[in-house]
């Protein structure tokens, strides 16, 4: 051993802690520094030798073709309406920002009762998509 350096010895109750937070889902880095420990290699050799044979716990899916099919078009259309909400939400800002330019060109349309804007106020520009 080199001089100045620490070799550091760990009880079994503490590498069995470490090996249940392993267990539950922590990583081996994570472990390492929060403990302090000196390598990764010495968690998951402590997860060989005290784990429930090195597994973690994993839910595991089991379900028919037809779910997994079911499934695969309930996600592909969640991404459609994410897409469709994006788009939607960047016509909003677009359309609040040339309405909010419209009102200090030409002021506050001021509305009739039935919903038309007056005919004294200046019509806009047409609008090119």
């Amino acid at each position: 051993m080199a001089k100045g350096e620490v070799w550091k010895r760990y009880t079994v109750s503490f590498k069995r802690h470490v090996v249940a937070e392993y267990e539950g889902g922590a990583s081996a880095a994570s472990l390492c520094r929060k403990y302090g420990i000196g390598s990764v290699s010495s968690v998951t050799g402590w997860v060989k030798e005290y784990g429930r044979e090195g597994l973690r716990h994993e839910i595991i899916r089991i379900q028919t073709v037809e779910e997994a099919d079911q499934l695969r078009e309930v996600e592909r259309e969640r991404d459609l309406l994410q897409r469709a909400v994006a788009d939607l939400t960047v016509r909003n800002l677009l359309l609040a920002g040339e309405l909010q330019v419209y009102r200090e060109t030409y002021g506050e349309v001021p509305a009739k009762k039935n919903g038309r804007s007056s005919s004294s106020t200046p019509t806009p520009p047409e609008r090119v998509p």
